[in-house]
């Protein structure tokens, strides 16, 4: 009779590839969670950067790697192939820039387009600290996110607000929505805000009833 000791159970890998438009935020965001820091003055990144972190879940933990896109237009062709075998897409843009907010909708076709609705999406609408300057109201990304079936959260990359927050309720919802990943259901549209301390939120104007993506 062997001693019996149980299996190590293999480490889960989950690959989120990071997309927007340029200067929306997503090399600052990556960097928010893994290494707790904010550079103001991040180069644009050229082509795709990779870096992977693990995180603690109720039960083991779980292996992310975060894959960064550049958003300039002529490395738009290397990313479809980063998107077809990805677990997670995050759609990110910047709330006080209302033209990468509209570009979140190509953004979002892209990754139906490789992936269809076998991947989680997250709309993440960066830069709250810039409350004063926002040009996008926390209705429209709602709004937004409902119509896209989709989940949606707003950060501040520069503060660390929600950074936490959205990697591991991604850590934490990605092993069971692998094992119902056979299921054909709609994706939830969940809101993974939580509200920021002293923010004016979306002061929702009523233009912001249609979706701007």
């Amino acid at each position: 009779m062997s001693g019996g000791t149980s299996a190590v159970k293999p480490l889960r890998k989950y690959k989120l590839v990071f997309i927007g438009d340029q200067s929306v935020g997503k090399t600052s965001i990556i960097s928010s969670f893994m290494y707790d820091t904010f550079d103001a003055h991040y180069a644009s990144t050229i082509g795709i950067d990779f870096v992977s972190k693990s995180v603690p879940v109720d039960d083991g933990t779980v292996r992310l790697q975060l894959w960064d896109t550049a958003g300039q237009e002529r490395f738009r062709s290397l990313i479809p192939s980063y998107i077809r075998d990805s677990h997670v897409a995050v759609v990110v843009f910047d709330i006080t820039n209302r033209e990468s907010f509209a570009s979140t909708a190509k953004w979002i076709a892209d990754v139906r387009a490789q992936r269809g609705n076998d991947v989680v999406i997250v709309l993440v609408g960066n830069k709250t600290d810039l409350a004063a300057q926002r040009q996008v109201t926390s209705a429209e990304i709602e709004a937004c996110a409902n119509e896209q079936d989709i989940m949606f959260i707003e950060t501040s990359a520069k503060e660390g607000f929600n950074i936490k927050l959205l990697f591991r309720r991604l850590a934490t919802a990605l092993p069971s929505l692998e094992n119902s990943a056979a299921a054909t259901t709609e994706p939830q549209v969940i809101n993974l805000t939580v509200q920021q301390p002293n923010s004016s939120g979306g002061n929702g104007a009523s233009e912001s009833q249609t979706c701007g993506c």
